[in-house]
């Protein structure tokens, strides 16, 4: 590759980091309305709440500040970055990103939410959608699954058991979440509240039941993996693309979503040796390059239209290409062109990206997991692609007892 190209993306990802750490691990995040002191006005009503929700998340410039939202982290974004620095320390050797995964990871082991025994994560705002609201603290399968996988690597990197101990209470909650029985395959719930079945949840909880199972022995954990699977791949569309959700609300079809689920078959494939799924993975992520991405790197949100541009497209299109590239070369030279378009186009002199081009004003909101750790962690891996590690990855330690 362009040598230029690499420094380039060794730059980015440094100003990144420095831009992130700077600003104390604070930023925003799309869906952070009801942290306004507005909310008071919505008297606890859904539909008021989903319009505020709505309105900062969807106003073409960032309005928090003149509404009492202040920058706060995120635990996904703490995730992603302790995911992202794992891997530069893997890559490089060097210890501050060792320390720095360990600051995160650490910050997440005492920020966990209270509404269970175990650990899992979900935002510290109320969010409401067409889906209906997930209040604070609620974990979700989606952020509680990311978080386990970036507790996953750190104990294969760093070494230390206690991750594992984490990521293992994670796939303890998952399995008591409701699931959807049906004749080909289970789907695990969102949240823990309600049935509610979406694909790349289930998939993301899945594959992280899969590797953890493999990890400790727990058979239970891995057929309910192979279900998840099972559910979601043979609800694969004829042309290879998967809707959001099997309910007509939910009939869109969008870039990052595709990668999280994407990720998510290749991951338990790879921790169960399973190669039942290989075939409707392949035809999804044929759609994947073929369709979300214009000639020039530039990500594609939806499948029919072009805008808006948004950072979580590109940051999951840059990760997900990056991670099947070992099977696939054409991966990496596209999720090089996604990159290379990326920084051009999204990222600050500051060093953070900015959050959505809506074809007419490019919003520059920081938004914390939705950009910069998410971006972070995509980079990183993409840098691990294209250099020789400078140091291996510690073995993993014998799982012992942990449950």
């Amino acid at each position: 590759m362009d040598a230029n190209l690499k420094a380039k993306l060794q730059k980015s990802l440094d100003a990144l980091g420095a831009w992130v750490e700077n600003h104390q691990y604070q930023a925003y995040d799309p869906g952070d309305g009801q942290l306004s002191p507005l909310r008071q006005l919505a008297f606890g009503k859904f539909f008021p709440k989903r319009l505020l929700t709505a309105a900062v998340l969807r106003v073409p410039f960032n309005i928090r500040p003149w509404i009492g939202i202040r920058p706060h982290t995120s635990t996904k974004g703490m995730g992603y970055l302790a995911w992202g620095y794992t891997k530069r320390f893997a890559q490089s050797g060097d210890r501050r990103y060792a320390e720095r995964a360990r600051y995160c990871l650490d910050w997440l082991i005492k920020h966990r939410t209270s509404k269970s025994s175990h650990y899992c994560w979900g935002n510290h705002f109320d969010f409401s959608t067409r889906g209906g609201t997930i209040p604070a603290q609620e974990p979700t399968i989606v952020w509680s699954s990311l978080i386990g996988q970036a507790f996953l690597e750190a104990h294969q990197v760093l070494g230390e058991a206690r991750y594992l101990e984490v990521a293992a209470s994670v796939a303890d909650w998952i399995l008591t979440l409701p699931r959807e029985q049906t004749p080909t395959g289970a789907c695990l719930s969102y949240v823990a509240f309600k049935q509610s079945s979406i694909h790349n949840s289930n998939l993301l909880g899945g594959a992280l039941l899969a590797k953890v199972g493999g990890l400790t022995g727990r058979a239970e954990a891995i057929e309910v993996a192979r279900s998840a699977m099972n559910y979601s791949c043979s609800r694969l569309n004829a042309d290879g693309s998967w809707f959001y959700g099997d309910a007509p609300m939910y009939h869109w079809i969008d870039n990052f979503h595709t990668g999280y689920n994407l990720d998510s078959v290749k991951r338990y494939s790879e921790a169960t040796g399973d190669r039942s799924f290989e075939a409707p993975m392949r035809r999804a992520f044929d759609y994947f390059k073929r369709t979300f991405f214009e000639t020039s790197g530039r990500p594609i949100y939806y499948h029919d239209r072009p805008y808006p541009i948004d950072i979580q497209c590109a940051a999951q299109a840059i990760d997900t290409l990056s991670f099947f590239s070992e099977d696939d070369p054409q991966s990496l030279e596209l999720a090089l062109q996604v990159a290379a378009w990326t920084l051009d186009h999204m990222q600050a002199p500051d060093g953070h990206f900015y959050y959505r081009d809506l074809g007419w004003i490019v919003i520059k909101t920081p938004m914390f997991h939705w950009g910069q750790g998410t971006m972070f962690k995509a980079l990183a891996n993409l840098l691990g692609k294209i250099e020789r590690p400078a140091r291996s990855a510690a073995p993993v330690p014998p799982a012992g007892a942990v449950r």
